[in-house]
């Protein structure tokens, strides 16, 4: 019986960040923002509480809460972003080192406990 593999159509490997590979300009910033967004709507999750509950607490409107966790990230700074996460008492530390690799600009990472 012979295989019949299918044949994947034309494709290039991604960046590993999807801003990046859209196009888009500040592409990096808006992948820490959706991780730190990621990390949001799981301590709301795990708190099983309601958008309501989570704007109250971290000084939000519920609809711009709603618009944020659907990706509309420019409503919101990283800071304020940050700040939102330690409303939910979680520690946000940031270090600063020195780039590995010589020559290329430096990047953010964000690293979940």
């Amino acid at each position: 019986m012979m295989s019949t593999k299918k044949k994947l159509p034309a494709h290039s490997r991604g960046s590993g960040n999807i801003f990046t590979d859209l196009g888009l300009p500040n592409a990096h910033e808006h992948q820490l923002k959706a991780a730190l967004v990621v990390q949001l709507k799981r301590l709301m999750a795990e708190r099983e509480i309601t958008q309501t509950e989570a704007a109250k607490l971290v000084g939000v409107k519920q609809p711009n809460l709603s618009k944020l966790l659907r990706g509309q990230f420019r409503l919101v700074s990283v800071e304020k972003l940050l700040r939102m996460l330690t409303a939910f008492d979680q520690d946000v530390e940031i270090t600063v080192k020195p780039r590995r690799k010589s020559g290329r600009a430096g990047r953010i990472t964000f690293i979940p406990a």
